[in-house]
């Protein structure tokens, strides 16, 4: 594919436009200045939406081209860019550098050919929300709308823009209603199956009803978070570090309202005003080995603090990985209300 074959002037007739569009690949022509500089854009709906208004075939392609055109840049990651042409809905999109020249094209099709991930993912998405009714009364909270669209909905996006594919949802309250919203997940181009919590069973016994022992680390991840985590990072750290088991861990600081006083017996030896501990707390999202769910016990309530007890006490190796990304755990009201606030800055 040369790109340098689908640039042309502002005064290209539009008749050379359509000729330079169907002979390539890319189904695009460019406009550029003298300098390869982006003006415009021009496809076959823009020459379509031309013969609408009369425009006759041999004026140039100024009248119909697209004056205001989509583009990125080269420093973007290739999950960025399948995002955004998804949500502009674009199927090429060309590649500027700073002074807007142009320096390349994407192509939709080529991003979605990339090599997709064997690995499972595990959606947690049974649970009451209890903290968020009565939001919850008549929707389960995995269907919440966070800006736009159902929370559940974007972390799957999220996660098929990383080139994952298979996922399991595990589901108890309202889940018919999960059920009809994603079906199979054909329309997000995944495959999506259930695993139906007939009674709840915490966050690591639900792994018990897997049809399959899985060929590839699995990831586990709480159906209530909205995080920006770049998984297949995350993942690598995994494998680097021959983990059985990976816990993502948030930092989270806690100001004691007091000032806190150290004594030796009844000896006075300091006083702290109102210090700030720091601690690792659990993300909810974790990375295991297929051979950790041989450890789960079968049909039981069990939560994934009690499965890396047990592997810590069996001496298995078990590691935790800092998130430094954006993440919101939407437990409550609060962090629903902020959710939608940061929807748009984060994900838009």
């Amino acid at each position: 594919m040369n790109w340098r074959n689908v640039l042309i002037k502002q005064d290209t007739p539009i008749i050379q436009a359509i000729q330079i569009i169907d002979a390539g690949a890319i189904q695009i022509a460019l406009v550029v200045d003298e300098n390869e500089r982006l003006l415009g854009t021009v496809t076959d709906g823009d020459i379509r939406r031309g013969i609408l208004k009369g425009i006759p075939l041999n004026e140039s392609v100024k009248h119909i081209m697209n004056d205001q055109p989509k583009y990125v840049f080269p420093d973007e990651s290739p999950e960025k860019m399948l995002a955004f042409m998804r949500a502009k809905r674009l199927n090429q999109v060309p590649i500027i550098d700073k002074d807007r020249r142009i320096i390349g094209i994407k192509v939709l099709n080529e991003l979605l050919r990339r090599e997709q991930k064997e690995n499972w993912v595990i959606l947690m998405a049974g649970g009451l929300g209890s903290r968020l009714q009565p939001l919850t009364d008549d929707c389960p909270k995995p269907l919440l709308k966070v800006g736009s669209k159902p929370l559940l909905e974007t972390i799957i996006e999220n996660f098929v823009e990383q080139n994952f594919y298979k996922f399991f949802l595990s589901v108890n309250y309202k889940a018919e209603m999960i059920k009809e919203y994603f079906k199979d997940g054909s329309q997000w181009g995944v495959e999506l199956n259930y695993l139906h919590e007939n009674k709840r069973l915490g966050t690591a016994g639900a792994l018990s009803l897997l049809p399959e022992r899985p060929d590839a680390p699995i990831i586990v991840m709480n159906g209530d978070l909205l995080t920006k985590v770049n998984f297949n990072q995350l993942l690598e750290f995994h494998v680097e570090h021959r983990a059985a088991a990976t816990m993502c861990v948030r930092e989270y600081d806690f100001q004691v309202p007091y000032g806190v006083v150290r004594t030796d017996n009844q000896r006075l030896v300091s006083i702290e005003e109102k210090p700030t501990q720091h601690f690792f707390v659990s993300a909810g999202i974790y990375v295991l080995e297929p051979d950790v769910l041989d450890k789960i016990p079968d049909q039981t309530y069990f939560d994934m603090p009690s499965l890396f007890e047990k592997l810590v006490n069996e001496q298995v190796e078990t590691v935790v990985y800092p998130i430094r990304e954006y993440w919101l755990d939407i437990g409550r009201i609060t962090d629903f209300e902020r959710a939608n606030v940061e929807f748009a800055e984060v994900f838009g």
